[in-house]
């Protein structure tokens, strides 16, 4: 079990160059955590935000794990808190270091990320879903076409990284040929044009789901900017079967969208917290801090009760902080080469300030509606 340096729990929180990841770190220190952040790139903001920050490996390198561990066991972390796909499967592992790893569990974790694998273990289970294919291996039988067209993305990946919408399933040749994926990389699933939904589906290690909040997308850009919670009872049973069936005992988070009939039809589901955990704080379910509670204190159970019709308004938010607690970590965002600003304040750091500012320039007024 890693040694405690402080009084308070320390959790591990990556990704600190995420958009939401910063105001995670803030929220947890208000809650009486310790926080260690990490990320890759020296500028991203929640590296100097939290009470130290480190640089590590791309998650997907052979260093990245054996670094975790060292960081783990040297910051005497109690918890990680994995925010990123390529981070989750490894970092997974230092659950046998007897570090809290908040995710589901690891075959939940695999079978997610392979989203081919994902549909085809919902359909089994009775759990609606799009139509899905292989880019490689189109059924014969099948129409070339649908009404809403078709999505077609990597198996792996995040972020609409590598998506494109066509009309045809004869497009795919030129996708294949205009990107970076091969075809046996790709999917193609039916475009379902409903209204879409993230949900937040708070589940821990005894399997029992603590709450479910549906927030409706209003625009997504790689990642949900402006959301709404709402109260959906086929949302809500379609969560609570994917626990039921695939035994995620770990927070995850459901992305889909209604068809014509307005039945639920899952697209994806993220092994992890989601980017708009924010929205489900602010409606009243604390996933994260609640579930870390529970994980390293015993804390209580979260309950469902939660407010319909809060939006979320994603935006640039400006952190001012000392130039003592700035230059602490040992780090800077300047480019290689350039040194560390001198120290010339002294004495304990000052409470971080915020201001915020809208986003500028500002958002189109209609989201593209990539899958």
């Amino acid at each position: 079990m890693p040694q405690q340096t402080s009084r308070k729990p320390t959790v591990v929180v990556t990704t600190a160059g995420s958009a939401p990841t910063p105001g995670t770190i803030l929220h947890l220190r208000e809650r009486g955590f310790r926080v260690v952040a990490t990320d890759i790139d020296p500028a991203a903001p929640g590296l100097y935000l939290a009470d130290r920050g480190h640089l590590v490996p791309p998650g997907d390198s052979e260093a990245f794990l054996p670094r975790m561990r060292a960081l783990c066991a040297e910051e005497g972390a109690v918890a990680v808190i994995p925010l990123v796909d390529e981070e989750l499967l490894p970092i997974g592992e230092l659950a046998g270091d007897g570090v809290s790893v908040l995710l589901p569990r690891p075959d939940f974790v695999s079978t997610c990320l392979d989203k081919y694998v994902l549909m085809r273990e919902l359909a089994d289970a009775g759990i609606g879903v799009p139509r899905t294919w292989p880019a490689s291996e189109w059924p014969a039988g099948e129409t070339a076409s649908a009404p809403g067209g078709f999505v077609v993305k990597p198996r792996t990946g995040r972020g609409s990284r590598g998506v494109a919408v066509i009309d045809s399933v004869h497009d795919i040749a030129r996708v294949v040929a205009e990107g970076d994926y091969s075809a046996d990389e790709l999917i193609v699933q039916e475009r379902i044009t409903g209204p879409e939904y993230t949900v937040s589906v708070v589940v821990w290690r005894d399997g029992e789901v603590q709450a479910v909040v549906p927030k409706e997308v209003v625009l997504k850009q790689g990642v949900t900017r402006y959301a709404v919670t709402r109260r959906h009872h086929g949302v809500v049973r379609t969560c609570r079967a994917v626990q039921t069936a695939l035994r995620a005992d770990g927070p995850f988070n459901v992305q889909l969208c209604l068809d014509d009939a307005g039945r639920p039809r899952v697209f994806e589901i993220n092994p992890r917290f989601s980017s708009t955990a924010a929205l489900t704080a602010a409606a009243g379910v604390d996933e994260i801090a609640g579930l870390l509670a529970q994980a390293v204190r015993g804390g209580p159970r979260l309950t469902d009760a939660w407010q319909e019709g809060v939006a979320m308004v994603r935006r640039w938010t400006d952190e001012f902080i000392s130039e003592a607690e700035f230059t602490s970590h040992g780090l800077s965002p300047a480019p290689a080469g350039t040194s560390l600003p001198s120290l010339r304040e002294t004495g304990p750091p000052r409470a971080p300030v915020v201001a915020t500012a809208p986003l500028d320039p500002p958002f189109p007024a209609a989201p593209a509606r990539a899958r």
